[in-house]
């Protein structure tokens, strides 16, 4: 029996397969690739690599073992994910694998905007398949706001549609480890974890903690939504996704990714990573982002 990570080098998969690594011996490892050359590293480590794409239903076949664990990440496409998924699916119903986890997105099956809808499809399709599941419902990540602080430091502004909305985020190594919890633990068959950081904060709470680290005058500027879906265009997002984004954070503003069940720090064994360090942290890893700090 394996425990079977799929999207393997991606962002939350890299982080899963590393703390696998802590947990287990490599042998009982497998990285679910589309190109094997980026998950080299894994398999000079003693990770097995198994070659597949969400995408091609062909490929799946013969990639999961009778008894393994499997994690199924989200796949990225947007629009494209549920046949994808479904494929990930038949292919694990197929070999009869003991587990199946899937990330899917805080809230399950009452979660009402748009970027939830293919999460829902999919939890739906995972039921209906028979299988043992573990849904891992992720909510923000605090990395979705930390990556765009260059442009907040550079127009002195957080700007979003999200009103005065909280955010219970968390960092996305918090999410990796509560995966590798449930893969390597026991009495998750057929559970769902609403998974959600401790504290949830305010966009302007937000902008005001950028503030005080960088030294620099940080605003929330709250526009109308099309004002910001206009913004994002420009700043080169697709128009399909700042739409997605805009609704996204009207979710935010009815409250949709503000609940604190404390399903993820039990399932790590320890709070959540605070905001606060995320933004620590970025701003250490980015420093020529504020270089012009002012004390």
């Amino acid at each position: 029996m394996s425990i079977v990570v799929t999207g393997a080098t991606g962002r939350l998969g890299r982080l899963v397969v590393e703390g696998l690594l802590e947990t287990v011996p490599a042998t009982r490892v497998a990285a679910v690739v589309r190109d094997p050359e980026k998950a080299a590293d894994l398999a000079g480590r003693g990770v097995e690599l198994r070659t597949a794409d969400y995408g091609d239903p062909d490929s799946l076949k013969g990639v999961f073992r009778a008894g393994d664990r499997v994690l199924l990440i989200s796949g990225s496409e947007v629009g494209r994910r549920v046949p994808q998924h479904r494929a990930v699916i038949d292919a694990a119903r197929a070999a009869g694998v003991a587990l199946l986890a899937y990330t899917g997105i805080l809230g399950g099956p009452e979660a009402d905007f748009e970027l939830a809808s293919e999460h829902r499809e999919t939890e739906r399709a995972i039921l209906d398949s028979g299988l043992p599941y573990a849904f891992l419902r992720n909510g923000w990540y605090h990395e979705n706001y930390t990556a765009n602080l260059p442009a907040v430091l550079e127009h002195g502004a957080v700007v979003a549609n999200a009103g005065a909305g909280r955010v219970a985020s968390a960092a996305i190594a918090d999410y990796a480890a509560a995966a590798v919890a449930v893969l390597t633990g026991d009495g998750h068959e057929n559970a769902a974890y609403e998974l959600s950081g401790d504290t949830a904060w305010s966009l302007a709470e937000y902008a005001a903690e950028v503030g005080r680290q960088s030294g620099r005058e940080i605003a929330y500027r709250e526009v109308p939504a099309e004002a910001h879906r206009e913004i994002l265009v420009g700043a080169g997002v697709p128009e399909a996704f700042a739409a997605i984004l805009v609704d996204v954070d009207h979710a935010i503003a009815r409250g949709r990714l503000a609940g604190t069940t404390g399903d993820l720090a039990k399932l790590i064994g320890r709070p959540t990573t605070p905001i606060a360090e995320a933004i620590a942290t970025a701003l250490r890893d980015r420093p020529e982002a504020w270089s012009g700090r002012r004390s």
